[in-house]
């Protein structure tokens, strides 16, 4: 039986125990990484050691700033102008590479180790088309180059129509479809080592597992290792024969993952466990007293409150002329949305002048109560965030109607607009592309307030503050900037700054997929309490049905633009209609392995 261990221990050796002809194609061994930032030194990684032998696959889980993606960028040598391995080695197929130069590691970089990074927006180069960036891959790590390669390398990470795609820029994608790009150069040149860092985040479930098998068909058959960075404990332990738990810059456990899974020993890995969510789960009640709270009591409470909140707000608006007069009566009905037969036709450029049209959106109709919450999910390239971009208007739908308050949105003046959209705030899925890179956070949080006539100064240092207490951020970070920050952390000041203006409706696009589990639950567990307490309206755009199970109390499946299931979400997930629904719920990767035991 393999030994795990609970706490930091002496490396292992530079060879397999069972095999000593076979060394490790990455070790890593007393790790120590520092960065140089205003405050001073912070030493991100200590003492830290890991090893993967050929054809493994090991993943390291742990939350934003734990270091584990700091550990992987010292692996392929692409720390931070500002950081550096203060001591320990990094053994890349037995050469310490730790002091290796730049010229040494771009030798390496490609057909001895690959990497597809977290963020794909902020990794792919705007200006260049896909198939381009595919090629210069290609062409730098001498493969073949052609067109007819750059659209099998594409194709194998799961993009459609590959050959039209190549041909494609970043900002025509989803951002699933992103992702898939950067798997693709990732892949490429068929490394020895792939570092993969949170490489199916931005993913739906069936995509996603079409990844995972392509990662594992290159372990199984050419003896390509894996070090897997993520959050889901559930793809950890369905996917990587061994599992790595780094809380605060250290290794606190390590060994076999269904062992780390189903036997965790040091308490930060019980955390972790306990909070990852998994289709056992059920829809999160805040502000539980002596027990568990009625779920319609709870909801009935929570729709009065909203509709409440709604009415006076409306009358306000009205009174001041930021609505038209009908948005009064509007307020008293249950609905906060209702969609009716709604269509968005994009027409695509072919060259010369010619284009087609594509269907993105597909006549699509559904409601959404007060102080509830629907989920739209779906495969990327659905349809479902271009339903998101219509309700918060900025996508003009070409047929059908949104009403918001029994007021058809595209009704609406300028001044009715703006007052609209601070009632109606997005959660939008890249942190990075919706953060401006040269404001630091007090003044990213700051500026919907001061656009929209909040407060004075004093005040609205307060609210964030306040905000940034609800998002488990230390305001310490007021004065950073988004470069400065993890993903998960940039999205937490996303959901910060949206919550900022106190608005009745938030839309979140995505909003939790690039955190990880505990910071996840917090923010799950921050939008039931506020919809309890302010009876919020939350439309829930994602593909992670776990959460869905947690938050949602209706939910929309979308296929290929087309609504194709709806209901509550027990009906749904326990009695699925539609195959298409079935096939995303088997797809949920480690959903049977984290069920509790009588379960699964």
């Amino acid at each position: 039986m393999t030994e795990k261990t609970t706490i930091t221990a002496d490396p292992p050796a530079l060879v397999d125990d069972e095999d000593p002809g076979r060394r490790p194609i990455l070790q890593i061994r007393d790790l120590g990484i520092t960065f140089t930032t205003g405050a001073g030194e912070v030493r991100a990684v200590r003492d830290a050691h890991l090893t993967i032998m050929p054809g493994e696959t090991l993943a390291i889980v742990g939350e934003s700033g734990s270091g584990k993606s700091t550990t992987a960028l010292a692996a392929i040598g692409l720390l931070p102008g500002n950081g550096r391995v203060t001591s320990g080695q990094i053994l890349l197929d037995g050469e310490d590479i730790a002091p290796a130069s730049e010229r040494r590691m771009i030798e390496l970089r490609g057909n001895t180790i690959g990497m597809v990074p977290q963020d794909p927006m902020s990794n792919l180069n705007p200006v260049w088309k896909i198939g381009y960036q595919v090629r210069e891959t290609l062409r730098a790590n001498g493969k073949p180059s052609k067109p007819e390669d750059i659209a099998r390398v594409l194709a194998d990470a799961g993009l459609p129509d590959s050959e039209r795609r190549a041909k494609q820029y970043p900002h025509e994608f989803s951002g699933g479809m992103r992702q898939r790009a950067l798997i693709a150069i990732g892949l490429s040149c068929a490394p020895k080592l792939l570092i993969a860092d949170e490489p199916t985040s931005a993913l739906d479930v069936t995509v996603q597992r079409r990844i995972l098998d392509h990662l594992q068909t290159m372990t199984t058959e050419m003896g390509t290792s894996v070090l897997l960075i993520t959050h889901d404990l559930g793809l950890a332990a369905e996917r990587a024969d061994k599992v790595v738990v780094m809380y605060q810059g250290r290794v606190v456990e390590a060994g076999p993952s269904l062992e780390i899974l189903r036997n965790p020993l040091h308490p930060y890995t019980r955390r972790l466990v306990a909070k990852a969510p998994s289709l056992a789960s059920r829809r999160i009640q805040a502000a539980q007293e002596g027990g568990s709270a009625d779920l319609l009591t709870t909801s009935a409470q929570a729709k009065d409150h909203a509709a409440a909140r709604a009415e006076s707000t409306a009358a306000e608006a009205v009174e001041s002329g930021e609505l038209p007069a009908e948005a009064g009566a509007g307020a008293a009905g249950a609905d906060a949305l209702v969609v009716a037969n709604l269509t968005k036709v994009f027409r695509l450029r072919t060259g010369l002048g010619r284009g087609s049209n594509f269907t993105a959106v597909d006549d699509v109709s559904f409601r959404v109560r007060r102080g509830t919450t629907t989920a739209i999910v779906g495969e990327s390239g659905s349809g479902k965030s271009t339903v998101a971009q219509m309700v918060l208007q900025l996508l003009e739908p070409t047929s059908g109607r949104i009403a918001f308050d029994g007021v058809d949105t595209a009704s609406l003046n300028r001044s009715q607009l703006f007052a609209f959209r601070r009632r109606v705030q997005p959660i939008f899925q890249d942190p990075y592309g919706s953060l401006d890179p040269m404001y630091n956070i007090y003044r990213t949080i700051e500026e919907p307030l001061r656009t929209h006539g909040v407060g004075n100064r004093a005040s609205r240092e307060s609210k964030v503050r306040e905000l940034l207490d609800q998002v488990a951020m230390p305001q310490s970070a007021m004065q950073r900037y988004p470069n400065e920050l993890s993903g998960g952390q940039r999205q937490r000041i996303a959901i910060a700054r949206a919550l900022a203006l106190d608005p009745e409706v938030i839309i979140c696009d995505e909003a939790v997929s690039a955190l990880d589990v505990l910071v996840q639950a917090q923010v799950l567990n921050l939008l039931a309490e506020l919809q309890e307490r302010l009876g919020l309206t939350y439309l829930f755009i994602t593909h992670d049905l776990a959460v869905v199970r947690q938050i949602a109390d209706r939910v929309c499946v979308m296929e290929k633009g087309r609504l194709v299931e709806t209901g509550t979400t027990d009906e749904v997930f326990d009695a699925p209609q539609q195959e298409y629904t079935r096939a995303l719920l088997d797809a949920i990767p480690g959903g049977k392995l984290l069920l509790p035991p009588d379960a699964a």
